[in-house]
């Protein structure tokens, strides 16, 4: 079945390891022929978004690893003229830097946003699950190893489903999940956060037990 990631948003509290780790593991390091070195600048081959939701005092803040899904229907591969882009067996897919004739194409192709171009040495580049590192003995990709909580994980899909890491989890653009098959698995994607405190100006005091009726549409949500 391969290799898939998890990342489980509840237990990232933004420590930002994943993200400096992967940028230790590749920038000005040659990995060829499996990447090529990332600039210092402009790529995050993983990357760590920060999403506030209500306002202060009432907050909730939760961080997001963005990274290549690995897609089993990945959309860059069938663009690609040269057939730089390939999957391994245990299911990564890399962007052979030999081959890349630096058309930009998957760049395009891809809706994640995962894939960046290097000017510098006109390819496309992009998270390679630190394949050099696999194939040298790592269990792991540096990003995983880094994770101080274990949010971010690397295993078989096989041991993920019996770890219940797969059931419920969604993808980042769910709209996509079935056309893609993404092999990047998240639980815990933040949703929408309502709160607040219910204040009669006339008592001056806050009122408590009050039932509040929350309406979008025709869609209401009455909760006390």
């Amino acid at each position: 079945m391969g290799k898939v990631f998890t990342f489980d948003v509840g237990r990232c509290n933004g420590c930002y390891n994943c993200q400096i780790a992967c940028k230790d593991e590749h920038v000005t390091n040659d990995w060829t022929p499996y990447a090529k070195p990332q600039p210092e600048t402009g790529q995050f081959w993983l990357k760590l978004s920060e999403h506030v939701r209500g306002t202060v005092p009432k907050v909730k803040v939760a961080y997001i690893a963005h990274l290549c899904n690995h897609c089993r229907n990945a959309p860059c591969m069938p663009t690609c003229p040269v057939e730089a882009i390939y999957r391994r067996d245990d299911g990564l897919v890399i962007i052979d830097p030999v081959k890349c004739t630096g058309c930009k194409n998957c760049v395009d192709a891809c809706p994640y946003d995962a894939i960046y171009f290097n000017d510098g040495l006109n390819l496309a580049q992009k998270c390679t699950g630190c394949a050099h590192l696999i194939d040298s003995g790592w269990k792991e990709p540096r990003c995983v190893d880094a994770c101080p909580t274990l949010a971010i994980k690397f295993m078989e899909e096989s041991e993920a489903e019996k770890l219940g890491l797969i059931a419920g989890s969604e993808a980042i653009k769910a709209e996509r999940k079935t056309s893609d098959k993404p092999r990047t698995y998240y639980m815990n994607l933040p949703k929408r956060f309502v709160a607040g405190t219910v204040y009669d100006p006339v008592e001056k005091e806050v009122v408590i037990g009050a039932t509040v009726t929350l309406t979008e549409g025709k869609n209401t949500l009455s909760v006390k």
